[in-house]
């Protein structure tokens, strides 16, 4: 694209972008996060294309008053905090939700194979999961107690196991987007293709009602963010094979930055699925209602907050 162009496209915005700062009052910490990054890639692209113009200048001064904004002082540093949940990675995971379908479908494809392979292969599941694991399994079914190995472990040793195995996989997941998203997808199939193998074993065992609600106690979040971290990876491995108007490597920079920020954005969730599945689903034979609720909670939040709330966000941009 040319100068000229780039300018005439963006210029406009830009001039609001001044006019908001000058009124500090008119501009909350959502708008100043939002602006940030707008401007920012910008300049980004601006670097690459016309590295020693007066529009890089420009950019460079705009971007920053924004930084000096965001981080003028301590008070300001808590807003920009509460702004990344609240705003910023909110408007970050709109522009992923085309990623999130890729992720969710690949997951979803495995989940299905691994039904289907478990329904008619009954070796699959060992070759799956593992004998140990499997033989595990059938001493606790004969027990009376099929998930009986969330209660075998302190809670406070399983909680740090568990949760640092979960972003360890979230991160590995990320990183294979590096692999032009093709490490990200065998990921997520490995994943899928394991959970749907998993259910469909005890549901041959006529487990399946009681097990699906114990393991989504914490799976809901859990799984989610699996897949979410997927679609991180694809964020940066698609940031590689289509960078647009940008170079290759600046729009690698720029996708890794966005895939990383979702990535962070996903540890509270798995903090949280780590304490439920380590304090809460070891209680297997709890009621079923409270069980129920947990998992609802849980599924309503995915949706709302990676789904819903993003859409209504950049609704209200628009209008505004």
């Amino acid at each position: 694209m040319r100068e000229a162009a780039f300018v005439k496209q963006n210029l406009e915005q830009w001039q609001e972008f001044e006019k908001l700062l000058e009124n500090e009052k008119a501009v909350g910490p959502d708008r100043l996060a939002e602006i940030f990054i707008q401007v920012t890639d910008d300049l980004s692209f601006s670097r690459t294309q016309y590295p020693k113009s007066d529009t890089t200048q420009y950019l460079n001064n705009l971007a920053s008053k924004i930084h000096l904004e965001i981080y003028k002082n301590k008070k300001e540093d808590k807003k920009r905090f509460i702004a990344f949940w609240k705003y910023e990675l909110p408007f970050l995971f709109k522009n992923a939700h085309k990623q999130l379908f890729y992720a969710f479908s690949i997951f979803t494809v495995a989940i299905l194979i691994g039904v289907t392979s478990v329904a008619n292969d009954e070796n699959f599941i060992r070759l799956i999961l593992g004998d140990g694991y499997v033989n595990m399994t059938l001493e606790n079914i004969e027990k009376g107690n099929p998930l009986a190995v969330y209660g075998k472990t302190n809670e406070a040793d399983m909680f740090f196991a568990i949760t640092f195995n979960n972003i360890r996989v979230s991160f590995t997941a990320f990183a294979a987007g590096l692999l032009l998203s093709i490490g990200t997808g065998f990921i997520l199939f490995q994943n899928g293709l394991m959970v749907g193998a998993f259910f469909t074993f005890l549901g041959q065992k006529g487990l399946l009602a009681d097990s699906l609600l114990i393991v989504m106690l914490h799976g809901t979040l859990e799984l989610s963010a699996i897949v979410i971290a997927g679609a991180a990876g694809f964020v940066m491995g698609n940031s590689i094979l289509f960078p647009g108007t940008y170079s290759r490597l600046e729009s690698f920079k720029i996708g890794a930055k966005k895939g990383l920020k979702i990535i962070m954005g996903l540890m509270p969730i798995f903090i949280v699925a780590g304490f439920i599945e380590s304090f809460v689903t070891r209680y297997t034979f709890m009621p079923w209602p409270i069980k129920l609720v947990i998992v609802v909670i849980s599924a309503i939040f995915i949706i709302y907050y990676f789904i819903v709330y993003p859409i209504k966000l950049h609704r209200d941009e628009r209008n505004a």
